[in-house]
């Protein structure tokens, strides 16, 4: 087995290019005439249009096509609170990310402060500046209060990717499993286990998407949620958003985690390094063909050799190097690059549900199989897709300011997407 020094490399990359991104002119200048039509005098005709219509800015300038990627660097990357500059570093590998797969130009923007109305307020004030912001490793469970109110109060898509793009990618890869064992949504039961941003935004969506909040059972540090557990009254004022799910699930009333995992179908662990941390004997408690995604970075909760041999069908994972990984660069290049191609205002549930619809058609066109129930980043023709698909139901739910079909929807975010690629194959 090779073993590569990964972190080595990252610092002599990064000392050799001094950061992932740079912002590079993409008109010619070729005069002195050039700088009078690009600047002044020539650019007061683009301002004046613009001030008497400031939707113009998205026809005018790179708003159309660049959002902000906005952390205070208070859960980053399984690394914990390492600060806002710490996760500069963290932030332009995004961006890169945002532009390689979705041609879309992205803005690393660490913020210095942790107080969740100062990051609001500071994320209100740069609305004009760009076409959507995408939030990034905030801790829980102040990432849903500050997703919540800039949903509310901002006309362009704010999104969490720990939060819907985790859940996302999370429901294509399920879709995909259920098929290839049988097993009905509205009737399997599924745990979560781990209550940070990711499951419970996972736990939203399949609930959108057709999977029962009463079929649910969490599990925290703590054990299972269920009503009249001791800190009940203290969740409901400091994690209201797991309160709301406490009260919606566990219809059975289970107790104890054996009691969670007896009879149950799918376990979606979003918790904390394995491995050992999910138990076989848990997994023996399972329905037949249980499906385990374990999630965890960089050592699964359970390792898949060992979920197997308690008798999981099919296993997943955040990692690479094993089958089935679960990775949100699935999911946020293509949402935002076909929010952005239709300027929507924001991004729905039934967008996400889309996305992960359209991974796992790919995968059944392909061939779907207890190893491949998800794409792999490197299976570029999904991009389009997946932003055509974003796209189209913007328009459908009229959250979209420009209308188009399908075809331009794909054949836009297909040219976008190979550009950027080209361009980066010149890069020594």
């Amino acid at each position: 087995m090779v073993v590569t020094d990964f972190e080595s490399i990252a610092l002599d990359v990064a000392a050799k290019y001094k950061g992932k991104i740079q912002i590079m002119p993409k008109v010619p200048v070729n005069s002195l005439n050039d700088f009078s039509v690009l600047y002044t005098p020539g650019v007061a005709a683009v301002s004046q249009a613009i001030r008497k219509q400031p939707e113009m800015s998205f026809h005018y300038t790179y708003r159309w096509n660049v959002i902000a990627v906005v952390t205070d660097g208070s859960r980053v990357l399984g690394l914990g609170d390492i600060g806002p500059e710490a996760a500069m570093p963290v932030m332009e590998g995004k961006a890169l990310i945002f532009k390689f797969l979705g041609g879309v130009d992205a803005v690393p923007l660490p913020l210095g402060t942790k107080d969740a109305d100062k990051i609001i307020e500071t994320v209100k004030l740069l609305e004009p500046a760009f076409g959507g912001i995408n939030l990034e490793d905030i801790e829980s469970p102040k990432c849903f209060y500050v997703l919540e109110k800039l949903r509310a109060i901002m006309e362009i898509p704010v999104w969490h990717d720990d939060q819907q793009g985790t859940a996302g990618a999370t429901l294509a890869g399920l879709i995909t499993a259920l098929e290839i064992t049988g097993k009905n949504p509205s009737s399997i039961k599924v745990i979560l286990f781990g209550t940070g941003a990711a499951n419970i935004a996972t736990a939203r969506l399949l609930s959108k998407f057709g999977i029962p909040l009463k079929n649910m059972v969490l599990i925290d540090s703590a054990g299972v949620l269920y009503k009249g557990r001791s800190d009940e009254e203290k969740m409901k004022t400091e994690n209201p958003w797991k309160y709301e799910l406490l009260k919606e699930t566990n219809a059975e009333d289970a107790r104890t985690i054996e009691d969670a995992f007896r009879g149950a179908d799918v376990l979606i662990a979003a918790s904390k390094q394995g491995p050992d941390v999910i138990k076989k004997e848990w997994i023996k408690l399972m329905n037949s063909d249980p499906i385990v995604f374990a999630l965890a970075n960089p050592i699964p909760e359970i390792w898949p050799e060992a979920a197997k041999e308690a008798g999981a069908k099919i296993v997943a994972t955040g990692r690479s190097d094993f089958p089935n990984q679960v990775n949100n660069s699935l999911i946020f290049p293509g949402v935002f690059r076909g929010s952005l191609d239709v300027r929507a205002k924001t991004i729905t549930d039934e967008m996400v549900i889309d996305a992960a619809r359209e991974l796992a058609s790919y995968v059944r066109e392909k061939g779907a199989s207890p190893e491949y129930i998800i794409p792999k980043m490197t299976e570029w023709e999904i991009y389009p897709r997946v932003a055509a698909a974003v796209g189209i139901r913007a328009i459908q739910q009229n959250v979209a300011r420009e209308v188009k079909n399908y075809f331009e929807l794909a054949e836009n975010a297909k040219s976008l997407i190979e550009k950027t690629r080209s361009q980066l194959r010149s890069i020594a």
